[in-house]
């Protein structure tokens, strides 16, 4: 009898821990940001997503149906380095396009790809803006916005292992943000590598004048535990600084804690981000 009691209440605690893995990782947070610039005449609204690793989570459209975006950016890793559920992810590409215009970069899995030449094809074909190291000009209501997308391309293996040895060069991005310099209206850069806005010394991406940097890659730390924050991120080792939320102010930085998961399967304390943000017009003092 004791031990029936023992073989229930491990199946019951197994049960109860299943039910919140499911939860961490597929409970949705949408993360509101609002950021004002002399650079803007109205109000518009830009709904930022990230490393969503081929998984066609179909919640996220129904949290965009409510939030009315204007502008919808995805920066890397939409689809994983296996090519997983490739189709699927084609026919998600159009339900967000339903919406809003996607403004569409690359992240490590999808440079890991030998297919990759042929995805970047079909994601335009369904009507992605795919930016590999070029900018781009929109208009919203009476708003210029241009847009510089970066194809980093700094996460193959090789990379990671260079990194842990110091030896790693990041790339001089200093031509593609001089080619944004000159552009008009409200500045927006989308880069995969939270890490590159400040933490890179020479090369950084904050020394530049623009408004608004948006990342992923760091999953939020993956884990982000009580008293010590986000656990992990490649690029960045432990304790990530560039995990979650913003930094600085002009220009700023905001990193998505992401959508899907990559290798490890499981995020705990830190539930999928859809980043929301408002830019209004900054009142001349």
């Amino acid at each position: 009898m004791k031990t029936f009691f023992i073989i229930q209440a491990v199946l019951l605690a197994l049960l109860l821990l299943a039910v919140f893995l499911y939860i961490e990782n597929n409970y949705i947070d949408v993360t509101k940001y609002k950021l004002r610039s002399a650079s803007v005449n109205s109000r518009f609204k830009i709904a930022h997503l990230s490393d969503l690793h081929s998984k066609p989570f179909y919640e996220v459209i129904d949290k965009l149906k409510e939030q009315h975006p204007d502008l919808i950016v995805i920066t890397g890793d939409y689809i994983n380095d296996h090519e997983k559920n490739k189709e699927k992810m084609l026919s998600f590409g159009k339900a967000l396009l339903a919406l809003a215009p996607v403004y569409y970069i690359t992240g490590n899995h999808e440079r890991r790809l030998a297919s990759f030449d042929t995805l970047m094809e079909e994601l335009r074909n369904i009507g992605f803006h795919v930016l590999l190291n070029e900018t781009a000009q929109l208009t919203i209501e009476d708003n210029e916005i241009a847009i510089l997308g970066l194809d980093e391309n700094q996460a193959n293996f090789d990379d990671y292992k260079a990194r842990k040895a110091d030896t790693f060069v990041y790339q001089d991005m200093a031509p593609y943000f001089q080619e944004l310099e000159v552009m008009n209206g409200f500045k927006l850069v989308l880069s995969h590598y939270p890490e590159n806005f400040a933490a890179v010394k020479e090369n950084n991406y904050s020394q530049y004048g623009f408004d608004l940097q948006l990342s992923g890659h760091a999953h939020g730390g993956q884990f982000n535990l009580p008293f010590i924050g986000p656990v992990f991120s490649p690029g960045q080792g432990l304790r990530p600084q560039y995990a979650k939320g913003s930094f600085g102010k002009k220009p700023m930085l905001i990193v998505s804690r992401g959508i899907g998961n990559a290798e490890f399967p499981f995020r705990l304390f830190n539930h999928p981000e859809i980043n929301i943000i408002t830019v209004t017009r900054e009142l001349e003092k």
